[in-house]
């Protein structure tokens, strides 16, 4: 059994919170947060504290909060020689102070409190500054995910920086498509299957394979009368995604 302290309750801390709970192997002995208030809705689940002078003895202390926080929630932990990781894509394991042993669970996943994942499939990235805790660590992942993977600090900011290119630009793209949709009065749902489509292609083939679109067959004709209809700022960003496209694809035509 590996004993767990989770500090957060943002979404990713949540998540975490009930993905543990139903793990056999794992007991969630503590969970903290500076606000009582925000504790609240966990009152029922597990043991909770808003004072990080009281924390619970565990395996493993898990840092679940904002990036710019975990350098200084780290300082202020008052456990030695325990194991403590942050959830981190983009914060460097070292970003951790303290005299305990460091490491890092990042679960690689877009979160949101009010739906719920299948925490099975979310790839886990695991770091550790010593080999006994990179097996613990593997040990709590694989009990809730299939997808475990030994990433460093570095490849994990790379790893990072594509996460926010197929997630966070892709969603604002389909916010910039509802936009366009709604000036139009045209329903936003003709367009869910497309996007299904398009992500199930891509466990078929590869990105590169799976491109179409004017950009592509370099339709100038269609890009033309689309940056015609387009405002200002989206035409900037309709202007500089075809380009990327295009030169991509330069050398096959």
């Amino acid at each position: 059994m590996i004993r767990v302290v989770l500090l957060g309750a943002g979404n990713i801390a949540t998540h975490l919170l009930y993905a543990f709970t139903e793990a056999a192997k794992i007991e969630v002995v503590q969970l903290y947060a500076r606000s009582e208030k925000s504790l609240l809705p966990f009152k029922n689940t597990v043991a909770t504290t808003s004072t990080l002078g009281n924390l619970a003895m565990a395996d493993v202390y898990i840092i679940a909060v904002a990036d710019d926080a975990i350098a200084e929630v780290s300082k202020k932990l008052l456990v030695k020689n325990a194991l403590v990781v942050h959830t981190s894509g983009s914060v460097s394991m070292n970003t951790l102070k303290g005299k305990f042993r460091k490491g890092v669970f990042y679960p690689l996943q877009t979160f949101t409190k009010e739906i719920t994942v299948d925490f099975s499939t979310i790839p886990i990235c695991l770091e550790a500054a010593h080999n006994e805790d990179l097996l613990i660590l593997e040990k709590l992942a694989s009990a809730i995910s299939d997808a475990v993977y030994f990433i460093d600090s570095k490849q994990r900011e790379h790893l990072h920086i594509a996460a926010v290119f197929v997630n966070n630009f892709t969603n604002h793209m389909y916010h910039i498509g509802q936009q366009i949709c709604d000036q139009s009065e045209v329903p936003f749902e003709v367009l869910k299957p497309l996007i299904q489509e398009t992500a199930v292609k891509l466990t078929k083939v590869s990105p590169l394979e799976a491109q179409t679109g004017p950009a592509k067959r370099k339709d100038t004709q269609t890009i033309t009368k689309h940056l015609d209809q387009l405002p200002k700022n989206f035409k900037e960003i309709y202007s500089l995604l075809t380009k990327s496209i295009s030169d991509t694809y330069e050398q096959e035509l």
